[in-house]
């Protein structure tokens, strides 16, 4: 899809990036774009907050609830009975999203786009009433600037250390939120330029399990939504901060990259989201995807396997925390572990929230230690466009068993939806989980997106 938005008079060849994406931004509209983003747009949020009501009482998320003030009036926090300010409200609900580290992916970025996207706009619908045509174009605008200025600026380098999710997020959101509150271009290039100079988040965390990985998320969101406030109020930053050569891109030595970054040519970045089918990194999806497939086609038994062979394109084994066969302190650091990830979905035959609690098991780090990973030429040239893995297991009879992947195999909508189904139901019964399920499906004609959001507190 192509999304016109001025004459070829109007756009210079000069303009400032922030500027270019603001002017498409503005412009977007649900008409103009494909019926296939109306139902991705229901999925991702549905997979958003089924995320945040099963992460809710984990430590990070009851951390984020700790540090902000009760009010009577404000924005929701999803789970939660009372509202809080808007700012603070954008920030906890990122963290909770992100608490499960299953959140949605857009490979080409390396980034969560929506564990920053949707809170932000959340908040904003609570602030001034919106429909749920703007809110649509306001997702899809968001994972848009995210998407394509992660495809330009992230490769394995950039990301060993700084987070993806930390630099594409505030401007995806900022640009985002500008669109929902129908900011002109002027003031829009001002919220993705304020929200370029709060870019932030250090992949240090994976070397150690800490927890500031989420809050990178809650950050972002909470950034995001100042840049659009002060941009909404008057402020005015410069146009250049995204591409200048003391901007953005240039702290990240790729200024000459913020050239490609074009919005809505071809298939909206939206639609390249894949959703996470086991809660661990991005990276050890694959491989743990096709350690299952040895264990249902040869039954192996941990105390039969004599080697364990992983093998994942590049970006995966220079990304922090995922080549890292323990010691294991922290539950994160084993979520990371593309070894960990493989050893115990070998040793347990799933992948799944229990398998974090084998941290210290003995079995499970013998496999471990009988483990190599290794860079797959072949998936590295397909990747981003395909992210595959294999895992090559050898007995200690001599037998070998093998499983390739070309591509992770995704979460489906309806695997997304069942999901969703059951934390909410748990949290807050059958009957209001459907209440909730129903104003998702029906977003596209809301007249008031607030009141659906409201729905996400407890009452």
């Amino acid at each position: 899809m192509s999304i016109a938005v001025a004459s070829p008079a109007i756009l210079e060849a000069h303009e400032p990036l922030a500027s270019r994406i603001a002017r498409v931004a503005c412009a977007v509209s649900l008409e103009q774009l494909p019926a296939a983003v109306v139902e991705k747009t229901c999925v991702c949020l549905m997979d958003l907050i089924g995320c945040a009501f099963e992460s809710k009482d984990l430590p990070w998320s009851r951390q984020a609830r700790a540090m902000i003030d009760a009010l009577p009036d404000g924005a929701t926090v999803i789970g939660a009975a009372s509202r809080t300010g808007y700012g603070d409200a954008a920030f906890v609900n990122a963290v909770m999203g992100h608490g499960l580290v299953r959140e949605d992916m857009h490979a080409g970025s390396i980034s969560h786009l929506g564990i920053v996207v949707l809170p932000t706009l959340f908040a904003l619908a609570q602030m001034r009433r919106v429909r749920g045509a703007d809110f649509i174009a306001a997702v899809a605008v968001g994972y848009e600037v995210g998407g394509r200025i992660g495809r330009a600026l992230m490769d394995a380098e950039v990301a060993r250390i700084h987070r993806p999710t930390g630099v594409t997020g505030p401007v995806a959101a900022a640009a985002a939120g500008a669109r929902l509150l129908g900011l002109d271009v002027e003031a829009a290039t001002s919220a993705i330029a304020i929200a370029a100079n709060t870019i932030l988040g250090f992949n240090q965390w994976a070397h150690t399990g800490g927890s500031e990985m989420f809050f990178h998320a809650g950050f972002a969101a909470r950034n995001a939504l100042g840049a659009v406030r002060l941009a909404q109020a008057g402020a005015f930053a410069s146009p250049s901060a995204l591409d200048g050569e003391a901007g953005m891109f240039a702290s990240l030595r790729k200024r000459s990259a913020a050239a490609k970054v074009e919005l809505f040519r071809g298939t909206p970045e939206l639609l390249s989201v894949y959703h996470k089918p086991v809660p661990a990194c991005n990276f050890a999806q694959t491989p743990s995807q096709a350690a299952l497939e040895v264990v249902r086609n040869s039954k192996v038994t941990p105390e039969r396997i004599a080697a364990i062979r992983i093998r994942v394109p590049r970006a995966g084994a220079l990304y922090p925390g995922c080549n890292y066969p323990g010691p294991f302190a922290h539950v994160l650091q084993g979520k990371m572990s593309i070894q960990f990830n493989v050893a115990a979905a070998l040793m347990t035959g799933r992948v799944a929230e229990s398998n974090f609690e084998l941290l210290k098991d003995p079995v499970l780090h013998r496999l471990i230690g009988m483990t190599t990973l290794e860079i797959d030429e072949a998936m590295t040239a397909a990747y981003p466009g395909q992210q595959g893995g294999e895992v090559e297991v050898t007995e200690t009879t001599g037998a070998v068993h093998r499983a390739r992947l070309a591509d992770v195999v995704n979460a489906s909508a309806d695997e997304v939806r069942e999901r969703f189904r059951g934390a909410l139901s748990s949290a807050l019964g059958s009957a209001r989980a459907a209440q909730i399920e129903q104003a998702i499906g029906g977003i596209e004609r809301s007249e008031d997106v607030g009141a659906f959001i409201a729905l996400l507190g407890e009452r």
